[in-house]
């Protein structure tokens, strides 16, 4: 008994570690993730490259996972995240050396091409240590309030990507008002190093619960996609991946078209870009409760048009109020509960002993998507010659229409897992059709006995 009641606590004190390590991480993430385009852009790389940016890492990430994931047979997880964590940290250095090199102009005319070499590695060691994180959190957090737990720390992390995006594109803006933009970035890729730092120390107090790994288990990557098609979980692995696909062939373009087309300034750029982070703030924890209740096949049925929608809003304004408001708004309500139920979902379909190599492979099928997909938008943006529409919007088009597709194939293909109560939207629909009908029908009412008070009083003695 005291045993459990121990480990009770050191798990508890663990997902406080968690989300301490996920908030530093989130810094350096949202400098990665909303940054490393505009890096780019700035060392002038053609847009094909910047397209690679995307492709060629969202394979090599993914193909990491798949390595590393063997290694939790021979290693504690613990120790795997850890190590890889480290290397992470290290392969700033070369993207900082960069910038540097930049500044100096000293070897411009390959340093695109290097930026696209040492940021594919930092993308093989940020991933590598994937699986066995996700394995270790999944033991971390009890399944009754997984959701919900969930929820709270992407609240806490998406506040924290927000607040550090926008304060980050102050700081581009100003400095290249001074031009001195390249030294920005080279502050930006230093905060990232020590931020990675100090989510290293948080990951390193949290608790590792044992996990027997058993030679039965283990399945290969030729295995799992040879029985995907028939079994749930592997059609929800292809349902994701064609998505990545439909979603890559657009992905970098929003960068381009911002920075290049429409020439927004960097807070501009990041506002919107963290429009669908804030309206994912609003309704993640509604989604939290709405997947603990009904379940996440149910939200992948409600999200799927709002991410077709997306990129197709793009087409019909260039002001940045509409850009937020409209396809933002879409974003990041549709983005936000679509991904938040696809973790669930991958919890719920594994086995705690499956979970780390099934995971995995997962990744690995996404990354083969968005390479594919970006792949395409690459070789779209140069084959596209058009004056009736911008290359970029006819390619927003082409994803929206695609991603459409694939959530009306294969959503009806998967199923959910875990028994939960029965969403019928007539049902909410009548739920809401109360609640608003309740409060109008007493405020006539009270009209009503003010304009005509003896019908008040009849009606009463009636």
């Amino acid at each position: 008994m005291k045993k459990e009641q121990s480990e009770k606590s050191l798990k508890e004190k663990s997902r406080d570690y968690s989300i301490k390590d996920g908030i530093f991480s989130t810094i350096k993430d949202s400098i990665a993730g909303n940054f490393i385009s505009p890096f780019a852009i700035a060392l002038n790389s053609s847009n094909s490259m910047i397209a690679m940016l995307s492709s060629i890492p969202g394979l090599l990430g993914p193909i990491s996972q798949w390595q590393s994931a063997d290694l939790i047979e021979k290693y504690p997880r613990k120790k795997i995240v850890l190590t890889a964590v480290l290397f992470e940290i290290l392969s700033w250095i070369p993207i900082i050396a960069i910038a540097l090199l930049y500044y100096f102009q000293i070897l411009t005319g390959i340093l695109p091409l290097m930026t696209l070499i040492f940021f594919s590695l930092y993308v093989i060691c940020a991933n590598a240590s994937a699986p066995a994180w996700f394995s270790w959190i999944g033991d971390l957090v009890d399944e009754e309030h997984r959701g919900r737990w969930f929820a709270k720390r992407t609240f806490i992390l998406g506040t924290v990507s927000l607040i550090s995006a926008i304060l980050c594109a102050v700081l581009l803006d100003f400095l290249k008002k001074n031009n001195l933009l390249i030294i920005g970035f080279i502050i930006l890729f230093i905060i990232t190093l020590i931020s990675k730092v100090i989510s290293r120390y948080y990951l390193s107090k949290q608790y590792e619960p044992q996990l027997t790994f058993k030679k039965e288990n283990y399945f290969s990557f030729f295995q799992f996609v040879k029985k995907a098609p028939f079994n749930n979980f592997g059609r929800f692995t292809i349902f994701r991946a064609m998505l990545n696909l439909s979603t890559a062939i657009a992905g970098p373009f929003f960068t381009i078209y911002m920075l290049r087309e429409l020439n927004f300034s960097y807070l501009t750029y990041i506002i919107i870009l963290s429009a669908a982070t804030l309206f994912q703030l609003i309704t993640i924890k509604a989604w939290g409760r709405f997947s603990d209740k009904y379940g996440n096949y149910q939200i992948f049925r409600i999200t799927i048009a709002l991410i077709a929608l997306c990129p197709i809003a793009w087409l019909f304004s260039k002001s940045p109020i509409y850009l937020i408001i409209v396809p933002q708004l879409l974003s990041g309500i549709g983005w936000g509960g679509f991904n938040f139920a696809c973790s669930n979902y991958v919890f719920d379909c594994v086995t705690p002993q499956k979970r780390c190599l099934a995971f995995s492979y997962y990744e690995l099928l996404n990354g083969i998507g968005i390479f594919i997909g970006a792949a395409i938008g690459a070789m779209l943006i140069e084959k596209i010659k058009t004056d009736i529409l911008h290359p970029i919007l006819i390619i927003f088009i082409i994803s929206g229409v695609l991603r459409l597709l694939v959530g009306i194939i294969m959503i009806p293909r998967i199923k959910e897992v875990k028994i939960k109560e029965r969403f019928s939207t007539k049902k909410q629909i009548g739920r809401i059709a109360k609640k608003i009908e309740s409060p109008i029908i007493k405020e006539i009412h009270y009209i009503h006995t003010i304009i005509n008070p003896k019908f008040y009083l009849n009606s009463k003695q009636t």
